[in-house]
């Protein structure tokens, strides 16, 4: 196998956008460059200088259709989430390049390939303080996914390392996708009510918006193609970012995540 470099990894990530674009045109389901991607394209009209990640998004209806039908001439990206595959510890979806190979953070972490985000968006309540609620049990899940899922090396003293001890040791006799699904249950409390606005709870931002965001989607240029942005983006980015125009410190124009990856020769 060979190491992939910032480039190439780029190349790839947007090989899988591009079989994600073609299979939800083709069959009616609606999704949306999302996150940074989508600040990217506004701002950029391609990834951020910065990152090396692609997110997408969509509303419950179109993700329950894209996870069960998604396919790909000869298997090469493959749709996983808690879902379709249980051994999957995330609460949303990811689109996998089989012929690779990522590790988070480094070799010793979670194995897995390069990829992309898809992030599910469902009806959130009109009442704020229930909005809040929710919110608040997503963290408490998200927070205990995170244990059950990560390595954890308790630091302190030595009573703050044993409680810590304890902790993880209570939280990983569940099974491993546990509170993933936990937080999917969660999302969908209100699936059979119609609200007006709709809110990420399966990720770890607490953003929710008008759900006439989602009214139609055009397309707009990302790497120079063109992909399925929200008619309502400027909404959108502002409950994620605020001025999302606005170039952070040059401090904070840094990648946050960690991963090594290789591909298949």
């Amino acid at each position: 196998m060979r190491e992939i470099k910032n480039e190439e990894l780029k190349i790839l990530q947007l090989a899988i956008l591009d079989s994600v674009d073609r299979f939800c045109r083709e069959n009616g389901i609606h999704y949306w460059l999302d996150c940074g991607t989508l600040l990217g394209a506004i701002r950029h009209n391609g990834y951020i200088p910065w990152d090396d990640d692609i997110d997408i998004g969509m509303l419950r209806n179109d993700f329950n259709r894209f996870i069960r039908e998604f396919k790909t001439e000869g298997n090469r990206y493959t749709v996983h989430c808690i879902d379709v595959d249980s051994s999957f510890c995330y609460p949303y979806a990811k689109v996998l390049d089989n012929n690779t190979v990522l590790y988070e953070p480094d070799q010793n972490g979670n194995k897995i390939s390069v990829n992309i985000d898809v992030f599910v968006y469902d009806n959130a309540p009109d009442d704020n303080d229930a909005l809040e609620k929710m919110f608040d049990r997503r963290d408490f899940y998200r927070s205990a996914n995170v244990v059950r899922t990560t390595k954890i090396h308790p630091h302190g003293n030595l009573a703050v390392k044993i409680w810590k001890l304890l902790i993880v040791g209570g939280i990983r006799l569940f099974p491993r996708n546990y509170f993933a699904r936990k937080m999917s249950q969660n999302a969908q409390k209100y699936a059979k009510e119609r609200t007006e606005r709709v809110g990420n709870f399966t990720s770890y931002t607490r953003t929710f918006c008008s759900r006439n965001v989602f009214d139609a989607f055009i397309d707009h240029a990302f790497e120079g193609r063109m992909y399925q942005i929200p008619i309502g983006y400027d909404e959108w980015l502002k409950s994620f970012y605020g001025d999302y125009m606005q170039l952070p410190p040059e401090e904070k124009r840094v990648s946050h995540h960690k991963f090594v990856a290789f591909v298949n020769e």
